[in-house]
């Protein structure tokens, strides 16, 4: 858009409305703040079918996942004394490979994370209210009563279920929100933001949802003990050491080479370090519990449900509230994404921190990505449809009198 002053003829904000060229500063800084509080987006929508826009390692996540497991299980088969090869060396109770491997993991999503960018859109509080209560009341609720209405009889996988709706979105959801249109300023900030307070409040909320709650209602914790210094190490060394080495590398590397290099070079040469970290821990958890799965195949199935039930139901309640609230289609792509995913990398860290590589809780974590990836697309083409329903095509957000005069 041309400013006032490079233009001969009144810059508008819409037909019924024009600004002096001499303000045309003021306006343009203001639109800036409108279209972080409206949703405008950064780019147009993309066109073309969903799938077609995912990397060729994001587009068939869910199958290198199915390969992995189906490695471990025959691996676990071929060589029944993994699990003494690799307890010979471990990292805060978690064998070093392994360790290794969710470090690897966790490294590239926190590297992408735009940690300058935390003042720009917080003050926004039509936007950074709701979301930031959706992800931290009402998704953990939603998925504590998910699991314990449908896994009443499975109380690992129920446990896994609760760490992973407490473990907030910081890696995929940039890509859901970028393929449905949605505001990507918005999107980094409160990735951002989940990343830091999962630092603050991952162990406390974790003991609240898998001791004290349970109590409180007269359910049974017998079955599951949780230590919340123990959820309070496996987070401070699976995501503080990754998170500082993202903060980091970024700071160094836009300091230096700037930051077009960092995420047109550097991110995309390392990205595809997240998903080996995740396949090579997707193969020795299902190689050391190939046994027990292939006794209770149908557990996945169960697993899977309430995961199922989680998204369809947090990302239509936080779509419906964006546009109760008037946040604009970009806006409200982004509450309702941010809401519905997940980070399954640090659910799947801390369960194997906690409970062990061979624990239900780990197995429930690694079967999120799994159901994740077919999920969101979904919702993607849901938004898209949404869009063009609701949102007419055209329409922008009005300024007030006083921001213009």
């Amino acid at each position: 858009m041309e400013s006032g002053a490079q233009s001969k003829t009144p810059l508008k904000i819409d037909s019924k409305r024009a600004i002096r060229p001499w303000s045309a500063r003021r306006y343009s800084s203001t639109l800036m703040n409108v279209q972080v509080l409206h949703g405008a987006p950064e780019k147009p929508v993309a066109h073309g079918p969903v799938l077609a826009q995912l990397s060729l390692l994001d587009r068939f996540l869910p199958v290198w996942i199915a390969a992995a497991m189906a490695l471990g299980i025959v691996l676990g088969r071929l060589f029944p004394r993994l699990d003494t090869w690799l307890s010979a060396a471990k990292v805060a109770g978690t064998s070093l490979p392994i360790a290794i491997g969710l470090l690897v993991m966790m490294y590239p999503v926190l590297a992408k994370v735009r940690y300058s960018e935390l003042g720009r859109v917080t003050p926004n509080r039509r936007l950074m209210v709701p979301s930031l209560v959706l992800n931290w009341i009402i998704g953990p609720a939603v998925m504590f009563a998910l699991a314990w209405l449908m896994l009443p009889d499975l109380p690992t996988y129920r446990t896994g279920l609760i760490i992973v709706g407490l473990a907030r979105c910081i890696a995929m959801v940039l890509i859901w929100n970028d393929l449905a249109g949605g505001n990507r300023e918005a999107a980094a900030v409160l990735v951002a933001i989940n990343s830091l307070f999962q630092i603050v409040a991952f162990a406390a909320l974790a003991y609240f949802y898998l001791q004290l709650l349970p109590s409180w209602l007269g359910l049974s914790t017998a079955a599951v003990q949780v230590s919340i210094w123990a959820v309070a190490k496996s987070v401070l060394i699976f995501l503080g050491i990754p998170l500082a080495a993202g903060w980091t590398t970024r700071s160094l590397g836009e300091r230096y080479r700037g930051r077009d290099w960092y995420e047109e070079r550097f991110i995309p040469g390392i990205a595809p370090i997240a998903l080996y970290g995740l396949l090579f821990t997707v193969v020795l958890l299902f190689a050391l519990q190939g046994d027990a799965i292939s006794r209770h195949p149908g557990d996945v199935a169960r697993i899977a449900l309430p995961l199922l039930a989680y998204f369809a139901l947090m990302w239509t309640g936080s779509f419906a509230l964006g546009y109760r609230m008037h946040l604009g289609y970009p806006s409200t792509a982004t509450l309702a994404f941010t809401a519905a995913s997940n980070n399954f990398e640090l659910a799947i860290a801390v369960a194997i921190g906690v409970f062990g590589v061979t624990s239900g809780q780990a197995l429930a974590g690694v079967v999120g990505p799994l159901i994740e990836v077919p999920a969101l697309v979904g919702l993607v083409y849901v938004a898209l449809w949404a869009r063009h329903h609701f949102y007419p095509a055209g329409t922008t957000p009005e300024l007030s009198k006083e921001t213009i005069s």
